[in-house]
This record gives C-alpha cells, sequence and structure tokens, in this order.
C-alpha cells in the first residue's frame, strides 16, 4: 500500500518555534515529528511514501533525503500554492491503483494502521477515517456515526457539536476518490466528503494521538513520549 503525507502547513499557532523551522521538523524528545510517522507507516508495512510540502519544504527534503536512511522511499510534491488536503493528495497520489493511507505529518500518534486498513477492506467502501475521542470537538471535524461505523454525519468545526468523535486526518481511501477532487484548493471535509455520502466510515481507534495544534499540546506530546521512555526502560 502507498501513503500520503500531508506535510505542507505553516504550523503558526506553534510560533515562535516554527518561524525558523516548518513543524514537520519540530522535535518530540528526539527525533522529528516527521520521523515518528514515517516509522509507523513503516511498522504497518508501507514504505513507498509520498510526501506533500510546501512550507520550508527544501528544510524538509535535506532532512529526510529519499528514505532510504530510514527504510522507506520517499518522493516529494511541492506546493507553489496551497492545495487544501484533497487538492495535494490527488497531486501526490496520481498514478495509484490501489487504496492508499493519507496521514498528517504534523501531528502525533501511535494508532494501529494496520487495524484501520482492515476495516477498510471489509466494509469495501470509499473512505474510511481513523477517529478518535476528543475533549473540544468545536475544533475539529466531528461526525455521527451507527453502529457500524457509517458516518451519519460529518461537520468540521461545529460551534455546537453533536459528539465528541472527531476526524484525526487520517484516512485510508479506494484510488477512485481521486477522480472526484477536482484541480486546484480542495479540501476533504468541505468539499469531497459531502458528495459521497454513504461511502465514508469511521474506526473509533484505540492509542494516543495529538494533532499539535497549539505549543501546549506540543509539549504534552513531548511529555507523553518522555513518559512511555521512561516506562519502557523500567521494564
Amino acid at each position: 500500500m502507498n501513503a500520503v503525507i500531508m506535510a505542507g502547513g505553516k504550523g503558526t499557532r506553534l510560533a515562535p518555534l516554527t518561524d525558523h523551522a516548518p513543524k514537520p521538523l519540530m522535535p518530540i524528545i528526539d527525533k522529528p515529528i516527521l520521523q515518528y510517522i514515517i516509522e509507523l507507516l513503516k511498522r504497518h508495512g508501507i514504505y513507498d511514501i509520498s510526501v506533500t510540502l510546501g512550507y520550508m519544504a527544501n528544510e524538509i527534503i535535506q532532512a529526510f533525503g529519499d528514505g532510504r536512511d530510514l527504510g522507506v522511499k520517499l518522493h516529494y510534491f511541492v506546493e507553489k500554492e496551497p492545495l487544501g488536503t484533497a487538492g495535494g493528495v490527488k497531486v501526490a497520489a496520481e498514478g495509484f491503483k490501489d487504496d492508499f493511507l493519507v496521514i498528517s505529518g504534523d501531528a502525533f500518534t501511535d494508532f494501529d494502521l494496520s487495524s484501520l486498513i482492515r476495516f477498510h477492506k471489509k466494509h469495501g467502501k470509499a473512505v474510511s477515517i481513523a477517529a478518535t475521542h476528543v475533549d473540544e470537538p468545536s475544533a475539529f471535524g466531528v461526525m455521527l456515526l451507527n453502529a457500524a461505523g457509517k458516518v451519519r454525519s460529518f461537520i468540521e468545526k461545529p460551534k455546537e457539536p453533536l459528539s465528541h468523535i472527531a476526524s484525526t486526518g487520517i484516512y485510508v481511501m479506494k484510488s477512485e476518490i481521486l477522480k472526484k477532487i477536482p484541480s486546484g484548493f480542495q479540501d476533504f471535509a468541505r468539499d469531497i466528503f459531502p458528495k459521497i455520502p454513504g461511502q465514508i466510515y469511521a474506526k473509533i481507534m484505540e492509542g494516543y494521538w495529538s494533532d499539535i495544534g497549539t505549543l501546549i499540546s506540543y509539549y504534552d506530546t513531548n511529555r507523553h513520549v518522555a513518559e512511555e521512555l521512561f516506562s519502557s526502560s523500567r521494564r
């Protein structure tokens, strides 16, 4: 399976940390955020990875090169102008023939991606979303699901959320969805998902996920990883 990592954002809410370095290169303890994501994909058998870039793209390319040092193959797609989540993925995934995975390069997670892939293959629809419970759903895409995980409603950053089940921006998709994405700036939640009602399922994932959207969540994530490392060292 191929994967697309979306790593083109500026990370403005992490200023001043991101004034001189892109968010995907921000360290979590001893490694850049993006390296954790690449290693997560590799653990789940995904080695061929396309990366969408924008802000300070050259720094990321110089840091990771072609990916061989991490045991993967990296392909870069630099956006001259922002293309949005779907627009960027359309370019980076051009030519994909099979199902593929999309994940953010500036969030941190330890989700079992293999379980999400199995879930996707089981229901056989266009999109599977990795979902999680959040305390403040108004900052995310919020979903209502039926018992099987079918998405009954998807509202991006609602003022009055109807649930605490949020999209993490991690998707497994059929390649056919690329045909439904027009060229230019396109967002999955606002522009694409409304076009495919009944074709979207979500799996509530176990494990840790942080979008690292603020300085507080960034340092909280560092603390989480430090605690995990400390616990491992004592076993």
